[in-house]
């Protein structure tokens, strides 16, 4: 791809991007939401024409008109949400939009051996062509999808945010993977906002700033730092700041949650993690102080008050809770960004019952600057923000509604480097000693990224199986162990 160039209106997204990818060779993409790597793949894959440019495959001009033209050249790319359908087998997935057929009724028996032929080829002849797609893990789903780009001949691979949705085991299996096409001579673009993965997976790296390019080269020789420093046009300081911080009262207290589960005490002025693997109930944990789950047994008292309670009744307590899932659950994204910031608690913003307009802007303008929304003002939909600005939006409804406690699943899942950064500040500005005024709030953080939590948390919880392991200083911990309490290890104590 050679000086691509792509405008939306008098928004330029690309701005004369080049990109180059050999047989054989996994090429990372990175830079921060809205860097363009989105509009320069879907060019790529034939969803957007480019205003300029030139892209070859194999040295012969390539210009898709659409997807499915992109396909049948080879080039396939499998987005961060899976476009799967669930209601059909794995065989009609994989070769959904080329089927073999005869006389206009499609050969099954021929797709059914496709299938078998692509899944062999990816070392999971397990797989049964004839399962509903449905009845696959997330990570089972992954490899129908990259069963169906190998299907029709695959030469360049493009993944989009592969282990956002990953256990830790998945990830490393699809790693290996990968490796496994890269020796088969398939050219593979991968995208990440993991840069630990960019450095483990790639043999190179492109950045991209503000639609240009912004630095590229060997993986093995550039350090994190240095990688972000490119993304973000400045040399970077500490990833996971750490303020003073000073334990203060007790705010939230846990027990009895699952057999054999160990007591949880939150305090003002600290952030407890929880880690573990997916399924293992971490989600359902938070969810369940926060009201939104019923919960079966245990024990949940928070400041004065022991009792399980609606959600309404626990933003009165204090108590804050931000999904991993924020464009389903955690924010209107047809509303503005004032509307979704102020929802929770509209007193003040006029003459009950009324909401004015003005200042429920001046609230959202507020927390607009202070969590560093990128946005047009507190008018713009939501549904117009990047990924990592949606979840600021997010994280700004608690800091307008006051909260003593924030739940936060997952904060960081999908969003760029820079967004991450951001986030953690705030989150230890959240607990920091105060000194006097306002009393320091106590944050509950669910993360799957394990580094996150070591560089964030003052103790640890390891959760297992829906068993909550006893909360530790995260100094004496490391992400290996982690792992392998996560898991259930035998002897990982």
């Amino acid at each position: 791809m050679r000086g691509i160039r792509k405008a939306f209106g008098a928004t330029v997204a690309l701005d004369g991007v080049d990109l180059e990818v050999a047989p054989g060779e996994v090429c990372a993409l990175v830079g921060q939401n809205g860097a363009g790597k989105s509009t320069l793949m879907a060019i790529l894959a034939g969803a957007l024409a480019p205003d300029g440019g030139e892209m070859s495959l194999d040295g012969a001009a390539y210009r898709p008109r659409n997807p499915l033209e992109a396909r049948r050249a080879g080039v396939q790319m499998i987005y961060q949400e899976l476009s799967l359908a669930p209601h059909l087998s794995v065989a009609e997935n994989v070769v959904l939009g080329m089927e073999p057929a005869r006389l206009g009724l499609m050969r099954r028996r021929e797709a059914r051996e496709r299938t078998r032929r692509a899944l062999a080829q990816l070392g999971h002849p397990e797989i049964a062509p004839e399962a509903p797609v449905s009845a696959l893990s997330v990570a089972g789903q992954q490899l129908v999808e990259i069963a169906r780009a190998l299907a029709v001949g695959c030469r360049v691979l493009v993944l989009d945010e592969p282990t956002s949705s990953l256990a830790q085991d998945d990830a490393r299996r699809l790693f290996e993977l990968l490796a496994r096409l890269k020796a088969q001579g398939h050219a593979i673009v991968y995208i990440s906002h993991f840069l630990e993965e960019v450095k483990q997976v790639s043999d190179r790296f492109v950045v991209l700033r503000d639609g240009r390019n912004a630095g590229a080269g060997p993986a093995a020789d550039a350090s994190p730092r240095e990688i972000v420093a490119m993304m973000v046009g400045s040399a970077v300081g500490e990833v996971y700041p750490r303020s003073p911080r000073r334990r203060g009262e007790p705010i939230l207290e846990l027990a009895g949650f699952g057999p054999g589960s160990a007591p949880l005490t939150l305090h003002r002025g600290e952030v407890v993690g929880i880690a573990g693997l997916l399924g293992a109930g971490r989600t359902h944990l938070l969810r369940s102080v926060f009201g939104l789950e019923p919960v079966r047994e245990g024990r949940i008292r928070v400041k004065s008050v022991q009792g399980f309670h609606s959600p309404a009744r626990r933003w009165r307590q204090g108590v804050g809770f931000l999904s991993e899932d924020r464009k389903d659950e955690g924010l209107a994204l047809g509303l503005s960004v004032a509307d979704n910031v102020t929802m929770s608690r509209l007193a003040g913003l006029g003459p009950a019952p009324l909401v004015l307009p003005g200042p429920q802007d001046a609230a959202a303008a507020r927390l607009i600057e202070r969590v560093a929304i990128r946005c047009r003002g507190p008018r713009q939909p939501v549904r117009e923000l990047s990924g990592g600005n949606q979840q600021k939006v997010a994280l700004a409804r608690l800091l307008h509604h006051d909260v003593d406690v924030l739940l936060l699943d997952e904060p960081t899942r999908g969003i760029d480097v820079a967004s991450k950064a951001q986030i953690y500040a705030l989150v230890d500005a959240l607990v920091a000693d105060p000194g006097e005024g306002r009393p320091a709030r106590a944050v509950l953080l669910v993360s799957s990224y394990f580094p996150e939590l070591l560089g964030l948390c003052d103790r640890i919880a390891v959760m297992c199986r829906r068993r909550l392991g006893e909360a530790r200083p995260a100094s004496d911990l490391d992400e290996h162990r982690l792992i392998l309490e996560a898991a259930g290890t035998e002897g990982a104590a």
